[in-house]
């Protein structure tokens, strides 16, 4: 893990995409998309059916190792409204151990039923649900408002750092964070999930969804250290 200061917190980035809050002993994790193979089966496309299993396997490394409490799923939980209908008994189990042992906060994104629709799947499968949260003045959603001008922790857009180092193309998962003139800022957690692709971290739809900005910066763990990489600055 490496230490992120945001928005007048600590926090701490871990080599598995996670976020650790250690004030409120909270992990947060955003775009699980549990049951993507399965979804992508029933039409067709057969992928090997164990990207919940290894999802959920990395979530208890996470909490293993921070000490989490309380876990913050930031959207996109999964991959489609009847995915938990479909977990094989291994992940099942899994996820309900997950869900027994920790204050399990599911946020609901765009690819599930928010807690105002019909059918909110997640609930079936333990943890409690919300469209989004503000805990110590931190705004906890699937997708970044743009115009929000609280502190904000967000997923969605599965933002990935690239990069060419001597020649070869390196694509990393990464964190994206804006600053802004009041001192907090806004960050969109990269993609957890075991099956889940990528967005370039500098792509317009992310930088339009993080202004107003002064700055914003690609963050990726990189030798016990936080790798910053500036991906926009505003006009002098």
């Amino acid at each position: 893990m490496v230490p992120l200061s945001f928005a007048g917190e600590e926090f701490a980035l871990t080599q598995g995409r996670a976020l650790y809050w250690p004030r409120e002993r909270a992990l947060l994790v955003a775009d699980l998309h549990l049951e993507k193979a399965s979804f992508f089966a029933r039409h067709g496309q057969l992928l090997p059916p164990y990207d919940s299993r290894e999802t959920l396997e990395r979530v208890a490394l996470a909490i293993r190792e921070t000490g989490a409490r309380r876990v913050y799923t930031l959207g996109d939980n999964f991959h489609d409204p009847s995915g938990p209908a479909r977990l094989e008994p291994y992940a099942a189990g899994m996820l309900a151990a997950l869900t027994r042992a920790t204050d399990w906060v599911w946020i609901t994104g765009n690819h599930d039923v928010g807690t105002n629709g019909a059918g909110t799947s997640e609930a079936s499968v333990g943890g409690s649900l919300a469209d989004e949260l503000e805990i110590a003045g931190l705004v906890l959603r699937h997708r970044a408002k743009r115009g929000e001008s609280r502190p904000e922790l967000s997923g969605h857009f599965h933002p990935r750092l690239h990069l060419t180092v001597r020649d070869r193309r390196i694509r990393r998962p990464c964190a994206v964070i804006s600053s802004d003139d009041r001192g907090s800022g806004r960050m969109i957690l990269p993609a957890f999930g075991a099956l889940t692709g990528g967005m370039d971290a500098a792509a317009p739809e992310i930088l339009e969804a993080l202004q107003p900005a002064r700055a914003i910066d690609a963050v990726v763990p990189a030798g016990g250290k936080l790798a910053t990489f500036a991906l926009w600055r505003a006009a002098a």
